[in-house]
């Protein structure tokens, strides 16, 4: 105690190193402990300084020895920083917890307003220097400081506009003048966003603050999404809208309220532009979800005799054969043999809400849409929950073809639909001579079941594109 005593001053400075240490490798997963820590060892510092003579106040009176009057005046000049320090850090762990992250940058320049105080006040108190002379010189360099960053201040207060008005936050999907990225961090000058390419883009906040800005995560659970299509003139308009329509009505990762909707944009000379829109919940699906909007515009324009073929184009002979070029599982087919195949395939129209192949029913043959829309539902408990929805080119009925065994699921026309039945005996020597048909028939059962059991489940399964037959694309 006598040795702590004689050598406060000394205990101070090593106070100081504890402080610094600490805050720097203390484990704290918290910001609260770190803070409060920070405030004991203050607090500890104040009064060993104190009890070493040593004021803030005050000059120091140790006018004889100039190593230990030194050593006090940087003390105590010392304190004053210290305790701007720990003030900005109480600050900050208010308005982080009032304001969240936006919280950093107010810290930040309240922290500048209070540092600059406690400068004038240890060189009023401390160094007993003509404060009002050195307000009036820092004034004036304020002034020309001013001038000279006046770009960089504008930032400033234009951050703090932002992040008072909270146009976007950490983590939001926004747009401004063109520049789309998801928010990193909004800081005193700038405002940081990922790109969707991976790159960083740094937009000054005097320019956020000014430009268009478009918050695509706002709100959180309707976000729009569209594709854009453009067919030849001589197509009726009619045509074109009920094909997209159906091309919308398939895809259940849209929205109901408010609906789907096409419309015809603009006519130009040769080619007119349709717009197809919807509104899905998760910003992160807009991407699969407008591949998938393009894959069935594709198939329901194909189904509805819409198409812009190459030229030297041969077209096939029937709708049937047609159809059999865009069914997956017959892809390793060649022309010969999806020509006989076409003949024996015979077409049967479905209107909206029929039932097509019920639930334990064993077909004869296997299904192929041809138009429309179809809706998968399986049952759970007493009600029927929707699986998946199905389009032109892909099929129904596997499981009696593979086995006898009867549909594990029903499925419902939403729209008025036309299916080609293929006989089940013809479907498995078809199977006999070409292994690639079987085996695509038994993944695409196997596809079924799992999703069928995932939505039973409540989880969400990772379908591609093209609906139940999407895996097959990788095969082309």
């Amino acid at each position: 105690m006598t040795f702590l005593a004689h050598h406060l001053l000394l205990w101070s400075a090593c106070l100081l190193l504890v402080d610094a240490l600490l805050w720097h490798l203390a484990p704290f997963a918290q910001r609260l402990p770190r803070v409060a820590l920070r405030l004991a060892l203050f607090l500890g510092y104040s009064a060993l300084i104190i009890n070493a003579g040593v004021s803030p106040l005050q000059a120091q009176g140790w006018p004889d020895n100039n190593v230990l009057q030194l050593g006090a005046t940087a003390l105590a000049i010392i304190w004053w920083l210290y305790a701007a320090r720990v003030l900005t850090e109480l600050i900050g762990l208010v308005l982080i917890r009032r304001i969240g992250h936006s919280g950093r940058l107010l810290q930040d320049v309240i922290g500048a307003l209070v540092f600059l105080v406690a400068i004038v006040a240890a060189a009023g108190y401390v160094l007993e220097l003509p404060v009002k002379g050195l307000l009036a010189t820092s004034g004036a360099m304020a002034i020309i400081v001013g001038l000279a960053l006046q770009s960089t201040l504008s930032d400033v207060f234009s951050g703090i506009v932002l992040n008072t008005t909270k146009p976007y936050q950490v983590d939001d999907w926004i747009m401004i003048d063109g520049v789309e990225g998801k928010v990193l961090d909004i800081d005193w000058r700038a405002t940081h966003l990922l790109t969707s390419v991976g790159t960083t883009a740094v937009i000054p906040n005097s320019v956020a603050a000014k430009a268009k800005l478009v918050n695509l995560s706002r709100p959180s659970n309707r976000h729009g999404v569209s594709i854009s299509i453009k067919v030849p003139n001589h197509i009726r308009p009619r045509r074109v809208l009920d094909a997209l329509e159906r091309a919308l009505q398939g895809s259940n990762s849209l929205l109901l309220d408010p609906p789907p909707k096409v419309l015809l944009k603009e006519a130009g000379e040769s080619l007119s532009e349709y717009v197809a829109s919807g509104f899905i919940a998760e910003l992160g699906q807009k991407g699969q979800v407008r591949n998938q909007l393009f894959d069935l515009a594709h198939r329901h324009l194909e189904a509805a005799g819409i198409s812009r073929q190459p030229e030297g184009f041969a077209e096939p002979s029937s709708r049937a054969r047609v159809l059999l070029d865009e069914v997956k599982v017959f892809r390793s087919l060649d022309g010969h043999e999806r020509d006989l195949m076409a003949q024996a395939m015979t077409p049967r129209q479905y209107a909206a809400g029929e039932v097509i192949l019920e639930l334990d029913e064993v077909p004869e043959a296997l299904l192929v849409i041809a138009t429309g829309v179809v809706s998968a539902t399986v049952t759970e408990g007493n009600r029927q929950v929707e699986a998946g929805r199905m389009g032109p080119s892909e099929v129904m009925g596997e499981q009696s073809i593979l086995a006898d065994t009867p549909s594990q699921a029903r499925f419902t026309a939403l729209t008025s639909c036309i299916v080609y039945r293929l006989d089940k005996t013809l479907t498995r020597d078809c199977m006999a001579q070409r292994k690639e048909v079987n085996s695509a028939l038994n993944k695409l059962q196997a596809v079924r079941q799992q999703s069928s059991r995932s939505v039973l489940l409540g989880k969400p399964i990772d379908t591609r594109k093209s609906g139940f037959l999407g895996w097959l694309q990788k095969r082309g």
